[in-house]
């Protein structure tokens, strides 16, 4: 996986890009003992949200990553 850069943040329109619904993702953040509501209002850092160690995560980061460099 490409490097995240520091300030690199991830918003709800990065999970939808990734193919994910919102409310999968409310519930993704419930599991995960994370405010969903403040990550609608200020996204999350990509670090934090990889510091969860799961598919979804990496996942969203990855096809942001992509989109950013122009490949996707």
């Amino acid at each position: 996986m490409t490097e995240v850069t520091s300030n690199m943040i991830v918003t709800i329109n990065d999970v939808r890009k990734a193919g994910y619904c919102a409310g999968g993702a409310r519930g993704w953040f419930r599991a995960n003992g994370m405010d969903f509501n403040d990550f609608l209002r200020n996204g999350i850092a990509a670090d934090d949200f990889l510091e969860q160690g799961d598919h979804l995560a990496q996942d969203v980061v990855v096809k942001k990553i992509s989109r950013e460099s122009g490949n996707g």
